[in-house]
């Protein structure tokens, strides 16, 4: 144990870097190999994810991120086609036809696009349909009789020569751009992608991540006195799906350091190594030693509540994330340091959360130089029918600012209330923000 390590298991966190600060650290330390490369000669057009790239059946590649910018392979229509049920005709036969006065003409031997449309002929088309040689527009079939001899329709509408006809390219036209690099695509983008000629594209690998619960008194089931069933690894994995990424969740492993230094090593071959338990500073809490001897220690303790003995590190170049064995405080830090780990490793930044604005019912405490998590539940604000355009139409209801352990206080919440570093807390009565850090999928 270094210097600066005794006296942190001496004096505790006495200075703690802000989160933003931290994000940064962090930030260049996984980023740095690729925005290196990028600067060797990327022109900037392809992205350089350091979780690699695959290219991928586009039936497969919903909420993946594209590694190079895509156009269109082909027009989509690549053909003309009728954009209504009804006849196909040349305009130039329909001048002057009405309810009273219809032109007469005869109904092509063949419908829709093996039909042939010559002078003062009408063929047979579905919405959707090629148009017919020779045809330059279509008749809304409301707009057309057929006749009882046998052969013939009375046109009652006068069109335009492209009236009622999808053209080339109507949807897209060929080589048209399409997305940029670094796009998450979409279920609708798939289709998109299919249409314009697209089997395979070529995305970011999905971020590999060792997740390693550790801590002596964590057991599968059925607690003794002083032991604790293991939640945080399994919380953890599950947020990595979530995110896109690909957890390997381990079996827990126990507060010795050669066995903490094994299972790192274990899972060098990863993206990104996270533990949960042990990040502290107490006699038991010997990974941010563990991470300093195999690699550096970036940051250890950061300004942020619940969850501020957090430990984050570079391993052989791969990050390494110690988090709080707190429930609560292991959610948090994995919430603000693990997901834009991930985005990073794909080559991108981390969307906002999405948020409801709420009127805040109780007071949140917090204190300078700290970012603070609270949680809070949503509810229909019992004025809501006399409140004006611009007020919030719900009511956010503390659930506990402080506990880092209990986990139903995340669990039962709707999201929380982020306090920034630079407010001592926020007033009862105030419009907020509640993060949706988890939304339904």
């Amino acid at each position: 144990m270094d210097g600066a390590d005794s006296e942190r298991k001496r004096a505790g966190f006495k200075e703690r870097t802000p989160v933003d600060e931290a994000r940064r650290i962090l930030r260049e330390a996984v980023a740095g190999a690729g925005d290196a490369a990028a600067a060797d000669g990327d022109d900037g057009d392809t992205l350089s994810p350091l979780a690699g790239t695959e290219r991928l059946e586009v039936e497969r590649a919903d909420g993946r991120v594209l590694a190079a910018p895509v156009a269109s392979a082909r027009s989509v229509p690549h053909y003309e086609r009728a954009a209504m049920d009804g006849y196909a005709v040349r305009a130039a036969d329909t001048f002057g036809a009405s309810d009273r006065s219809p032109e007469v003409l005869r109904i092509a031997e063949s419908v829709g696009a093996d039909a042939e449309v010559g002078p003062e002929t009408a063929a047979r088309v579905h919405t959707g349909s090629a148009l017919p040689a020779g045809a330059d527009a279509v008749v809304m079939i409301e707009r057309v009789t057929e006749l009882e001899s046998a052969g013939e329709v009375e046109i009652e509408d006068a069109v335009a020569e492209g009236e009622n006809v999808a053209p080339v390219g109507e949807d897209v036209e060929a080589d048209q751009h399409l997305y940029d690099a670094g796009h998450r695509l979409r279920p609708s983008d798939l289709g998109l992608l299919r249409s314009a000629g697209y089997a395979r594209v070529a995305v970011a690998e999905p971020p590999t991540v060792g997740v390693i619960p550790t801590g002596e008194e964590l057991v599968e089931a059925d607690p003794g006195p002083g032991e604790v069933i293991e939640t945080n690894g399994l919380t953890v994995s599950r947020l990595v799906e979530r995110w896109g990424g690909r957890a390997t969740y381990r079996d827990v492993v126990t507060d010795d350091f050669e066995s903490l230094r094994v299972a790192i090593q274990r899972d060098l071959t990863k993206d990104v190594i996270v533990t949960t338990g042990g990040s502290s500073v107490g006699e038991r809490d010997l990974l941010p030693e563990v991470i300093d001897e195999l690699g550096e220690v970036l940051v250890h303790g950061v300004g942020l509540k619940p969850g501020h003995p957090v430990c984050l590190g570079i391993v052989e170049e791969t990050p390494v994330l110690a988090l709080p064995g707190y429930p609560v405080a292991c959610i948090v830090n994995a919430v603000q340091f693990l997901r834009p780990v991930m985005r990073w490793l794909e080559g991108t930044e981390p969307d906002p959360h999405p948020t409801t604005l709420a009127r805040l019912e109780r007071k949140i405490p917090s204190e300078p130089g700290t970012r603070t998590f609270a949680r809070v539940r949503l509810e229909d604000r019992e004025d809501a029918a006399d409140l004006a355009a611009d007020e919030p139409r719900y009511a956010a209801t503390p659930t506990r600012a402080s506990g880092s352990g209990v986990l139903s206080s995340v669990a039962l919440a709707d999201g929380w209330v982020v306090v920034d570093d630079d407010r001592e807390g926020i007033p009862a009565g105030e419009t907020v923000a509640v993060e949706n850090w988890e939304p339904n999928v």
